[in-house]
C-alpha cells in the first residue's frame, strides 16, 4: 500500500524528538492573549535561551547553512530562535509548509542529514498544534530561518536543527481540487469492480483534477473519518499500475488525514459508495523529483477508487 504520505525521516524525527524529549519545555499558554490560530502556534513555539544563541549560522535561506558551534554543546532544554525572519506569510494552524532541514550532532559538530536545499525544497506538511514540529516551526513567516537545539533523549543524540520556510500554503488552498480538463484519464470498471485506467496522450495537470464517476447514497466522508475503500493507482508518465488493493484482494482502510494530500481531497466530502478518478501533481502525491529518494517523487498519479464504508473520526 503506497497512498500513505511521504513522511521524511526529518520530519519523523522532528515529532518523535519533541514527544519523547522536550514535553514541558514549552507548553502552550492556557489561556493565550491572541486565539488567532498564528497566536496559537507562537505559544507553542520552543523559548529562546543561551544555549541557542552560541550556535552560529551563516549562509542565505534557502542555500545549505554553515554551522558552527563549540562541541560539544551541553544542552539541557530545546531552545530555539528565529536567525533570520522572513516576510512572507505567517504560518497559520493547519498551513501547509514546505521546508528544507539540516540537522548537526550536538556532540561532535557533524553533520547528521540535510534536505530540501538549492531549489528543491522538501515535501510540504502541515503544521498544527499538539502535532509535535509545531516547537520547531511556531508561527515563524515564509522566508525565516529557524535555530533549534534539542537535548537528548532515549536512542536519540542531542542536536542542532537549522530549518528554513521555503513556503506557507492556507489547508483550504493546499491541494485544491480542479474540474477536470479535456485531458483527463479514462477509467472502465469491469464486471468485478477493479478499474482499467487510460492515461491520454497529454501532458499532466498542474492541479488536482477529480471526476465522480458514479456517487454514492451513503454518509459524507468528513475530514479526519477512517474509511474502507478499493482503489487501482497508476503513473500518468507510463500508465503502469504501482499499486492496487483489487488486485491485492482486501480493501483497505484508514483515516482521510493518513494519505497522500491528493488521495484526501478526493475521500473527503464525497459519499459511501462513490467511484471517483482523481489526478494529483507530485506536490500532492510524494513530493517532486528529488525533495526524496521515494521511488513515485517526481510522478503525477492517477487513482480509481471506491469508497466503501466510513467511520467518524475521533
Amino acid at each position: 500500500m503506497r497512498i500513505r504520505p511521504l513522511a521524511a525521516l526529518s520530519v519523523a524525527a522532528l515529532a518523535a524528538v519533541l514527544l519523547t524529549g522536550c514535553s514541558g519545555s514549552a507548553a502552550p499558554q492556557a489561556t493565550p492573549t491572541d486565539t488567532s490560530a498564528s497566536a496559537d502556534l507562537c505559544a507553542v513555539a520552543a523559548p529562546g535561551g543561551d544555549t541557542v544563541e552560541a550556535v552560529k549560522v551563516e549562509g542565505a535561506v534557502g542555500a545549505a547553512p554553515t554551522v558552527t558551534f563549540s562541541a560539544p554543546l551541553d544542552i539541557q532544554s530545546a531552545e530555539r530562535v528565529v536567525s533570520t525572519e522572513g516576510d512572507g506569510p505567517q504560518i497559520q494552524d493547519g498551513d501547509f509548509v514546505a521546508y528544507a532541514i539540516a540537522v548537526f550532532d550536538a556532540t561532535t559538530g557533524a553533520s547528521v542529514q540535510q534536505g530540501g536545499f538549492d531549489g528543491v525544497p522538501l515535501p510540504a506538511f502541515p503544521i498544527s498544534v499538539g502535532s509535535g514540529p509545531d516547537m520547531f516551526f511556531g508561527c515563524a513567516t515564509e522566508g525565516s530561518r529557524i535555530v533549534m537545539t534539542v537535548p537528548a533523549s532515549g536512542s536519540s543524540a542531542a542536536q542542532v536543527y537549522v530549518i528554513d520556510v521555503l513556503g506557507v500554503t492556507p489547508a483550504d488552498e493546499w491541494c485544491a481540487v480542479s474540474e477536470p480538463g479535456p485531458d483527463f484519464p479514462t477509467v472502465e470498471f469491469g464486471a468485478d469492480g477493479a478499474p482499467t485506467i487510460t492515461i491520454p496522450a497529454a501532458e499532466p495537470p498542474t492541479d488536482v483534477e477529480l471526476e465522480v464517476v458514479q456517487e454514492g447514497d451513503g454518509d459524507v466522508v468528513e475530514p479526519g473519518d477512517e474509511v474502507t475503500v478499493n482503489y487501482t493507482g497508476v503513473k500518468w508518465s507510463d500508465g503502469s499500475v504501482f499499486d492496487s488493493s483489487w488486485e491485492g484482494g482486501t480493501p483497505a482502510t484508514f483515516t482521510t488525514t493518513g494519505v497522500v494530500a491528493g488521495f484526501q481531497r478526493a475521500l473527503e466530502g464525497q459519499t459511501v459508495g462513490s467511484k471517483v478518478v482523481v489526478s494529483m501533481p507530485p506536490a500532492c502525491g510524494y513530493g517532486e523529483e528529488g525533495s526524496s529518494s521515494h521511488e513515485l517523487a517526481g510522478e503525477t498519479l492517477v487513482f480509481a477508487l471506491e469508497i466503501i464504508s466510513k467511520t467518524e473520526g475521533q
